[in-house]
């Protein structure tokens, strides 16, 4: 992770100073789950409340001896509150139940603030959507103008599939949500069920129903996978933006600021740096997908082959996810569309886009598919090959004229009539 693409309310989660100040406060719910059990005085743990201090330079020193992070954690602890009071620090725990349970809470808010950006570009999208809920566009398969279509209906389609993210995302989270006190391979020898459950209920989580040394890491397979699934989503609208940008097209651009500049040679170039700058995060993102899934096979009760692997995708792949989120809803918010251009793009191809409206209208009138097709296909291939007129050489076509009225022709090429359903589908989109 780099400052150039973090956030800092996200960055802040994967400092140093937070997983020990995290460290600790798993410890101290340890220890008020066993006061509550009645098996550590009250007294100590106000003691260690009040003498507990993260400092990591002095963690540092003790781990460059003792050559294990958490070893070296519980040691400064007790060297502040002393060995008396000390000695109820860690109890029954392995180093994992303190690693796992704080993993759980990192991944969880981090989740909470992905939910926000989440729910920052959603409601960009909708906004947009509402504002040009009938812009008519021309919609392209294989990048070849296809049929008409509305700004609306494009970013209600993005809206529903956020949706759908923001559901993945949340089950994922709750996947995550789970912390363990149950000592080096799971079985409770040290530590009871009941001190687990209140030491989750403290820390916000749920007890892990069974785990060995470490929580199953097929729950953080998932929640890498749902951040990947988002990722590639924010990926599609992003280059959506960028072909809308091309020169060619200019059917829409990113806001371009004053004093901007778009490159350091061509003074007249405004370029889509912003959603490249998305697809490329996007490309991160998912990088995280095949290690997260790897690491769900361990040796036995556990080996460390994960722990490398999470240090480095949990931060940066939550960071930069976020950083994404926020970065294209910024260019939703302020996105600059062009109507004009886009009734004039719509227009290329000499009104090719209705032949499928002629076609269903053939057929409606009887005719047979294949005959149907051929007489529409003919037309649209010289209004292609000549830039003819295509409603022109269609009411010119006599075959057609022998089962098509005026009025059929003209309702063939209205485009009302071709997205006479785009409220419908708003409407379906955005009441739930």
């Amino acid at each position: 992770m780099i400052a150039r693409y973090s956030r800092p309310e996200m960055t802040a989660l994967w400092t140093e100073d937070t997983r020990l100040t995290l460290w600790l406060e798993v410890e101290l719910a340890a220890c008020q789950a066993f006061v509550e059990e009645g098996t550590m005085p009250a007294e100590a743990l106000q003691r260690i409340r009040a003498g507990a201090e993260v400092r990591p330079a002095r963690v540092a020193e003790i781990e460059a001896i003792t050559r294990h992070d958490v070893a070296a954690f519980v040691q400064h602890l007790e060297e502040q509150v002393g060995e008396a009071d000390g000695r109820f620090l860690h109890l029954g725990l392995t180093s994992s139940d303190v690693l796992d349970t704080t993993f759980a809470l990192q991944l969880t808010r981090a989740g909470a603030l992905l939910l926000g950006g989440i729910d920052r570009i959603m409601s960009a999208i909708r906004t947009r959507a509402m504002e040009h809920r009938h812009t008519v566009m021309v919609g392209r398969s294989h990048g070849i103008h296809a049929e008409p279509t509305t700004v609306g209906h494009v970013l209600a389609i993005w809206y529903d599939e956020m949706r759908r993210n923001r559901r993945r995302m949340e089950a994922a989270i709750e996947t995550v949500r789970v912390g363990k006190f149950s000592g080096s391979v799971g079985t409770f020898t040290n530590v009871t069920p009941t001190v687990e459950a209140r030491a989750c209920a403290l820390l916000g989580l749920e007890p892990a129903p069974a785990s060995n040394q470490v929580i199953q890491r097929d729950r953080h397979a998932e929640y890498f996978s749902a951040c990947a699934i988002v990722a590639s989503s924010l990926e599609k609208f992003a280059v959506q933006i960028r072909h809308w940008q091309r020169t060619e097209v200019m059917e829409a651009e990113e806001k371009f600021h004053s004093g901007q500049k778009g490159s350091s040679s061509m003074p007249h170039k405004r370029n889509p740096v912003l959603t490249e700058n998305v697809t490329g995060l996007a490309r991160l993102v998912r990088a995280a997908v095949i290690p997260a899934l790897e690491n769900v096979a361990l040796w036995h009760e556990r080996d460390i082959s994960h722990s490398s692997v999470e240090r480095v995708i949990a931060p940066d792949t939550t960071i930069h996810l976020d950083f994404a989120l926020h970065r294209l809803a910024s260019v939703v918010e302020n996105l600059v569309f062009y109507p004009d251009n886009m009734r004039k793009n719509l227009e290329k191809t000499h009104g090719l886009v209705f032949s499928q409206r002629v076609l269903m209208a053939l057929l409606e009138k009887g005719s047979g598919r294949e005959a149907a097709y051929k007489m529409v296909q003919r037309n649209a291939m010289q209004a292609w090959e000549r830039g003819s007129s295509f409603p022109e050489l269609v009411r010119q076509d006599t075959d057609i004229r022998a089962l098509l009225s005026d009025d059929d022709l003209h309702a063939c090429f209205d485009l009302q009539t071709n997205l006479r359903h785009i409220d419908v589908i708003l409407e379906r989109v955005f009441s739930t």
